[in-house]
């Protein structure tokens, strides 16, 4: 029975793991044992499980690599993380090469078509190069490993947004934590064994979300298909055409699946459809009310992060009985509301959000113990998220901690201007963030993404503004802008733009 797919080519579970035992040999021979991390810059493909497999089976972490970096992005994690294997595909060989420690050995995977196509790859960039070591090749030129899996957590780098990204390193899982990790998994995923389920894997598995999200799908043994990179109508198009059950997204996705035509959305076939979840960004009130008035009660939404798992998850009826709230601790998950003196918020007074997941095991910040101790407070971790518990326990988001602008003494919260924004017709995405101002400290910049042929005025993005929000929360400085820098994710990399500003290189209007 088929159990991956990716485009027209099929593999099936027993081959897949046949092919984890082999590479798990290779890596053994090349050194590989003891918690020694393995790099892999992967899109979602094959390869991707392989590599993740045969580390873990091994007791080392993988380190997935987000596939957008650079020579000298990638040479900081290989040698922050002390990685010495790197597997990568062909196709991104050209933008890391010549950058790599000396001491890194390089494994290349073949850019399979799909994967090609879509990223509009030329066909001589999708070979591995003549002298490189052939990933296929080289796993098959190995016996099947006969040793006992040791089990290994990836180790995931944050974003970065507020300087050079730190990994995440979990300390061993007990079997009790296994257990309940595993239950926990069911509750905010929905994927379980043993219930003929089908994963659609639209987001990339460097990110820890998608990445926890398609190994519980691989680890309970359901059908996944994986699409190179989301597309709203092809999503649909494999929905209806692979049955799929089960997907992990973003609002981003809802944003541009809502866009479609209504011509395109009736098109296909979605009744297969029975546990989305989302999570990564808050999700507009009104976006998530519109989708599930299209796809039905399927829709959920988790609240977590890479260091703290999953303490917060909510269902589509929570989501209509309260519209904006992430959720409310479910079973394992603490969440605590601290002001900046360590003393506990109040109802519905927002402050810094401390929370955990017990079921998963803690971590440290690998070679920065200063800014894994700078995170925690009575053993809850914190990322620098904001917001407020209400009196029934339900969570809500008011920003990033470092989002937050202080204009004239005043707290603004970007996330709620983005939020009301998003809803304007001609928006297709957003980022709201503070700059420089000499008179008020910080002044409010939005930057504007519109959709196909739309055309918008500054004056017209604030006169929908102040009919929302107050005036102050309006923003004086807007640019139009044909695209934003954002990870595959969809998240919009606001760091970017801060820096843009900085140059001089965003010409506000208005």
């Amino acid at each position: 029975m088929t159990s991956f797919i990716s485009g027209e080519r099929q593999i099936s579970y027993p081959e897949i793991h046949a092919r984890i035992a082999r590479a798990a040999t290779g890596f053994k021979m090349l050194g590989i044992s003891g918690g020694t991390p393995v790099g892999m810059m992967l899109r979602n493909d094959f390869a991707f499980f392989e590599v993740s497999g045969a580390a873990a089976a091994l007791g080392s972490p993988v380190v997935p690599i987000n596939w957008h970096l650079k020579a000298e992005e990638v040479a900081y994690i290989l040698a922050d993380s002390g990685a010495k294997i790197l597997v990568c595909h062909a196709d991104l060989l050209p933008q890391i090469r010549g950058g790599l420690p000396a001491d890194v050995r390089l494994l290349v995977v073949t850019t399979p078509p799909e994967i090609a196509a879509t990223f509009n790859v030329a066909p001589s960039l999708t070979q591995v190069p003549d002298g490189m070591t052939d990933w296929d090749r080289w796993r098959d030129t190995h016996a099947e490993s006969k040793q006992p899996p040791i089990g290994s957590a990836p180790m995931f780098y944050t974003s970065g947004t507020t300087g050079l990204p730190k990994g995440v390193r979990r300390k061993p899982m007990t079997p009790d934590q296994a257990a309940a990790s595993a239950k926990v998994g069911g509750i905010a995923y929905g994927v379980k064994p043993n219930e003929d389920q089908v994963i659609l894997m639209n987001g990339p598995m460097y990110h820890s979300a998608p990445n926890s999200y398609g190994m519980l799908a691989f680890r309970s043994a359901c059908k996944i298909v994986l699409e190179p990179r989301f597309d709203p109508e092809d999503m649909l198009q494999l929905i209806e055409r692979h049955r799929v059950t089960h997907m992990h997204m973003v609002p981003t996705m809802f944003v541009r699946l809502l866009r479609l035509p209504d011509d395109v959305k009736q098109r296909y076939d979605l009744s297969s459809l029975r546990f989305i979840v989302h999570g990564a960004a808050p999700c507009p009130p009104q976006v998530k009310r519109a989708m599930i008035e299209w796809w039905g009660p399927v829709i959920n939404e988790y609240f977590g992060s890479t260091e703290t798992g999953i303490p917060v998850w909510h269902s589509a009826e929570e989501a209509l009985a309260k519209p904006g709230t992430v959720g409310r601790a479910i079973e394992g998950g603490i969440v605590k509301i601290f002001r900046p003196d360590g003393s506990l918020c109040g109802a519905g007074e927002p402050g810094e959000i401390f929370m955990r997941q017990v079921s998963v095991p803690d971590f440290d910040y690998h070679g920065k113990a200063e800014a894994r101790a700078e995170a925690g407070r009575d053993g809850l971790v914190s990322v620098g998220d904001v917001g407020y518990l209400d009196q029934d326990g339900y969570l809500f988001l008011c920003d990033r901690k470092r989002d937050m602008v202080i204009s004239g003494g005043v707290n603004i919260y970007p996330a709620e201007i983005e939020n009301a924004l998003i809803g304007m017709d001609g928006v297709r995405d957003c980022a709201v963030f503070g700059v420089p101002d000499d008179e008020f400290g910080e002044r409010l910049f939005a930057c504007i993404e519109l959709e196909a042929n739309a055309s918008l005025s500054p004056a017209a993005v604030q006169e929908f503004l102040r009919g929302r929000l107050a005036n102050f929360k309006v923003p004086k400085d807007i640019q139009f802008m044909d695209a934003m820098p954002r990870e595959a994710t969809g998240k919009i990399f606001k760091r970017k733009l801060r820096d843009l500003h900085a140059e001089g290189r965003l010409r506000a209007i208005g």
